[in-house]
């Protein structure tokens, strides 16, 4: 099976439709596949519910998707940086699904390991736990969280081999895994393509096994989020 696309918008080229679900890989600016997500941009998909920790900045990311309207629901963590996303919101326009950072990694990554879902204690007492299945386990109080499955997930890691085996850097790590698994097609972007067996099996991140396309994209913006430089004495 030949998982190599020639861009982008080949990658997605009939993947993508009206209504889907799709998981996002990325933290903050970091490990955002940012060619597949202007390739969706580009597609002119809509009615979109798009899982990821955050929502991008209104001009990176999925912000880029909440400014054309192609999102209609957000499942985040923490979106404090999009402010078309706060309008959306206050506006009734965007729906949204708050969910604790480790509970949403959690979701996914049961989604991807076939789990329907799982109980913790994040959340009990807030407005997380309202309309959730609430349960006693030694002598504590849990509630029912839902595994995370998409239709397609976006991912963006530091190296890829022909077969999709896929190495993440540093921060891109914390999220990029759990929505490829989660997937049921999971589209990586790439900063570089190995022969198979370049990459020690004991380094490798996402098995091949959950990865289905692999595009190679060596442009990247490697935009910072919060710009802090101290003055010059």
């Amino acid at each position: 099976m030949n998982k190599l696309f020639a861009s982008a918008q080949v990658a997605l080229d009939g993947l993508v439709k009206d209504g889907q679900t799709i998981a996002v890989g990325g933290f903050g600016v970091c490990g955002v596949p940012e060619a597949l997500v202007d390739a969706l941009r580009a597609s002119g998909v809509r009615n979109l519910t798009c899982i990821s920790n955050n929502a991008g900045l209104d001009d990176f990311g999925l912000g880029l998707l909440l400014g054309t309207r192609q999102i209609s629901k957000m499942i985040a963590s923490y979106v404090g940086e999009n402010k078309e996303f706060e309008r959306q919101y206050l506006a009734g326009e965007l729906e949204v699904e708050f969910c604790p950072q480790g509970t949403l990694a959690e979701r996914m990554r049961a989604g991807g390991a076939g789990i329907p879902g799982f109980y913790t204690r994040t959340g009990v007492g807030t407005l997380v736990a309202d309309g959730k299945d609430h349960r006693d386990f030694d002598g504590l109080t849990y509630i029912l969280e839902r595994g995370i499955k998409a239709d397609v997930a976006l991912v963006k890691a530091s190296r890829a081999d022909e077969r999709g085996n896929l190495v993440y850097r540093k921060t891109a790590r914390n999220f990029n895994p759990m929505a490829a698994s989660c997937g049921k097609v999971t589209v990586a972007e790439v900063e570089e393509i190995v022969p198979v067996g370049a990459i020690d099996p004991d380094h490798v991140h996402t098995p091949g096994i959950y990865v289905d396309r692999i595009v190679l994209c060596v442009e990247q913006q490697k935009r910072i989020e919060q710009r802090i430089t101290r003055s010059r004495s």
